[in-house]
């Protein structure tokens, strides 16, 4: 059993990395590998909607950020995605990446699980919270869940660290997930067989 988490944040080790580690910690309690994957902060191509990866099955810009994740997503049975707060939303390089792996790679996401972090210093962390669960909403995954809404507060870096009830739901959610993985594992051949994807355009001539 696996687990890829991203941090989207441009501090490798700041508050959602501590956020992140103490889901990776108790996902190994629970016999769960994980691997937190920073992707950066330099810039990150977005995706231009060119549709070659319809045919493909992958994103043919293929710089080495998109080729890691999705190398490392093929062999992940979970994925947890964690983001500070800019502006009520998560960080524009960490949207630019899920954009392009989400709509290239539906088959390499379907019926894994699914989570995501959110750490902010007052507010806007319910809607970028909601902003990346709308992500697995559109992929067939599975929604692990925890006591609370999955957010965790800090401004200064470390201070996360003080957040006695966030880091709390951070391992209540990992116990979940290593739940969840294990579950679908054992079930996999009981999935029901689902319904070809009629996609309907409001605009007609």
């Amino acid at each position: 059993m696996k687990a890829l988490l991203i941090n989207g944040s441009p501090r490798q080790h700041g508050n959602t990395y501590i956020a992140l580690k103490e889901v990776a910690d108790r996902l190994a309690e629970n016999g769960v590998e994980s691997e937190i994957y920073w992707i950066g902060n330099k810039p990150v191509q977005g995706c231009i909607a060119c549709n070659a990866c319809v045919k493909k099955g992958f994103c043919t810009r293929g710089d080495e950020l998109y080729l890691d994740v999705l190398n490392k997503l093929k062999e992940s049975d979970a994925l947890i995605v964690g983001s500070p707060t800019y502006f009520g939303g998560p960080t524009g390089s960490l949207c630019a990446l899920l954009d392009r792996v989400f709509y290239s790679c539906a088959a390499d996401l379907e019926n894994k699980v699914w989570s995501s972090v959110v750490i902010c210093r007052r507010a806007g962390a319910s809607v970028a919270f909601q902003r990346l669960n709308m992500y697995a909403d559109m992929r067939n995954m599975i929604h692990a869940t925890s006591q609370y809404w999955n957010i965790a507060y800090g401004w200064k870096n470390g201070e996360t660290s003080e957040d006695k009830e966030g880091l709390q739901t951070m391992r209540t959610l990992a116990d979940n997930v290593a739940w969840l993985i294990k579950c679908v594992k054992g079930r996999t051949n009981e999935l029901h067989p689902r319904e070809k994807w009629e996609i309907y355009n409001y605009i007609r001539k």
